[in-house]
């Protein structure tokens, strides 16, 4: 059977994690791979339902998204999950989980300045959030704990998606996992 892996791509809202995962998941499947993207607001539509944005709700949720990509990728799946993942504790949980059931798990930072994010602002929420409209904007007015030793870091406003999914893509290569 092929070994699956989760690949975490975290960051800040728009930092690109999710335009990422697509480029590595179109890559990925044209060499055969089975493979899934975890879309967070997804999740959060269809499995996370009524969980708010505090940090009890943003750790369930981070850890649903753990339990189901943990599952697929222990049975030949290579899981991307894009998904914003502020608190540094949830993250390594998911880790952990991984590690105990000897699943391959690969650390993503997207590590985009918020300045950047809040102009590409794919989905308006920094001008919400600036008009007053939105509180509790992870990396403005809310805390992002960036991972202090990630798989890998890439910073997303110094290139193409491409060469950003390129950059993933040679990680698993390098670990048996593309």
């Amino acid at each position: 059977m092929t070994t699956g892996a989760t690949v975490w791509l975290t960051g800040l809202p728009s930092a690109g994690k999710t335009t990422i995962a697509h480029e590595l998941a179109a890559r990925l499947g044209e060499r055969g791979r089975r493979v899934e993207v975890l879309d967070g607001d997804e999740i959060r539509e269809f499995l996370s339902a009524g969980l708010g944005f505090g940090r009890e709700d943003r750790h369930t949720n981070v850890q649903r998204i753990g339990f189901v990509a943990e599952l697929l990728a222990r049975n030949g799946v290579t899981v991307l999950v894009p998904v914003i993942a502020p608190y540094a504790d949830s993250r390594e949980a998911v880790r952990k989980r991984h590690a105990a059931g000897g699943t391959p798990y690969v650390e993503v930072h997207v590590a985009t300045p918020v300045e950047v994010c809040s102009v590409r602002d794919v989905k308006g929420l920094y001008a919400k959030q600036a008009a007053g409209e939105l509180t509790g904007l992870t990396g403005v007015d809310d805390p992002y704990e960036e991972p202090e030793t990630p798989d890998l870091r890439i910073e997303s406003h110094n290139q193409t998606v491409q060469e950003s999914a390129a950059s993933v893509y040679a990680l698993l290569s390098e670990r048996g996992l593309a």
